[in-house]
């Protein structure tokens, strides 16, 4: 490791890769490490059958108009699916109640249903509100349920636990599957930039004569460090800072936590899908249980189940076989009993407990989406801060992460050439 970098980059994330990539073209010098053995952070792909590769975290480019990583992975090669880029949309998705397909009546009533949602919370908003979504859409209607699994789903909270404000600022767009994975897709964009693997940072010291970063493997000094962990991992203290960080830093941290979306991959020995079954199925019954459904969308014979909030969290604890047959029933209610003589090999993920992210992605909770701003503003030019949470219109997302490291890794290039 590089004794005196000019920066210390703590996770090897796509944010982390992405400073270190700009702190190189900015010809400053840092030195990466991450605790994980590996690099990606939430971008991890795993073969859940040979060549058939299952995302545990982030899988869909989202944004794709703008998507970084769309011509990235067209520079390397990587088969991106395009043509599906509306595959969220409301009106493309199937839905089910306790197993009965909607008709198109109760469809078009539902679609009506969210989009009178959707105004109110843009309405919101608009009025300089920042409501928790729970108290802008009508909890008796009963198509209530299929929104609040999706939102916990698409957010990794709870309606009454997620700032309208917040939602209101993503922005929305295509949606870009991709053949071998979104991890795999990092892991060859960022392969080549040097990370010190294994490497836990423990605490950080920024005194007046600069900033030490004691890890397991030896302590680094420079003059700045990049901080790109999650919220979970800063409220849990898994850092120490000494001294400790300004209330308005412990605020913002607390303000915008890493939320729970867990996710179910199931893959069949054979083709199970018609051919109007790929896309986007929800799922619920009269007790508001239920899930988001994508299947077969690359055409690998596999489906994968979603599932946020404070049920994700609860599924998690019960345990991963649990968990398999949740989402067994969820498959059932959709494409039949039939589907489950052909299950060859499934996947759980269990992001609440993945001990380096205490989480999946950040939602800020109600009055508190301007926090985004603070968590990503350094302190005393010595802590600098970057990562998916930190980003306003691009939040929750793998691109969002790697445009807040280009940002923190100019911000630094930007007081290095002021003093």
């Amino acid at each position: 490791m590089n004794e005196e970098p000019d920066v210390i980059i703590i996770g090897a994330g796509a944010a982390g890769l992405s400073a270190a990539k700009e702190l190189t073209r900015q010809r400053l010098s840092y030195t990466l490490v991450e605790a994980s053995h590996r690099i990606g952070g939430r971008a991890y792909s795993e073969e859940i059958a040979p060549n058939n590769w299952f995302d545990l975290g982030c899988s869909y480019l989202h944004q794709a108009e703008t998507n970084p990583f769309v011509p990235i992975a067209d520079n390397l090669g990587i088969v991106l699916k395009k043509d599906k880029g509306d595959l969220f949309a409301v009106d493309q998705v199937r839905n089910y109640c306790n197993g009965i397909m909607l008709d198109e009546n109760q469809s078009a009533l539902r679609n009506q249903y969210d989009q009178q949602c959707t105004e109110r919370i843009i309405a919101s908003k608009a009025q300089g509100k920042d409501s928790a979504v729970s108290d802008l859409v009508d909890l008796d209607s009963p198509y209530a349920a299929p929104l609040m699994i999706g939102m916990a789903t698409a957010n990794a909270a709870d309606i009454d636990q997620t700032s309208a404000a917040d939602l209101v600022n993503f922005i929305n767009g295509y949606d870009f599957s991709i053949l071998n994975g979104y991890g795999n897709l990092v892991k060859k964009w960022g392969g080549q930039v040097p990370v010190s693997l294994n490497t836990k940072v423990t605490s950080i010291n920024w005194n007046s004569s600069g900033v030490q970063v004691e890890t397991n493997r030896g302590t680094i000094r420079s003059q700045r460090v990049l901080v790109t962990v999650s919220t979970g991992i800063l409220a849990a203290n898994h850092i120490q800072f000494k001294p400790g960080l300004p209330a308005w830093k412990e605020a913002a941290i607390s303000a915008v936590p890493t939320q729970t979306m867990n996710k179910i991959g199931v893959h069949f020995s054979r083709d199970v899908f018609a051919a109007g079954d790929l896309g986007v199925h929800h799922t619920w019954n009269e007790n508001g249980q239920g899930s988001e459904i994508e299947a077969n969308v690359m055409g690998l014979n596999t489906a994968t189940i979603f599932v946020g909030g404070r049920f994700a969290v609860w599924l998690e604890k019960q345990g991963q076989q649990t968990g398999l047959d949740f989402a067994l029933n969820q498959l059932t209610d959709v494409f039949g009993n039939d589907i489950r003589n052909h299950i060859d090999n499934s996947i759980v993920t269990a992001w609440a407990t993945e001990p380096l992210t205490l989480g999946s992605y950040s939602c800020a909770l109600p009055g508190h989406a301007n926090q985004r701003v603070e968590l990503a503003g350094p302190i005393d030019d010595k802590l600098y801060f970057a990562g998916e949470a930190t980003i306003v219109g691009a939040q929750a997302t793998c691109h969002g992460a790697y445009l807040s490291g280009i940002r923190a890794a100019q911000e630094i290039k930007k007081a290095s050439d002021s003093r």
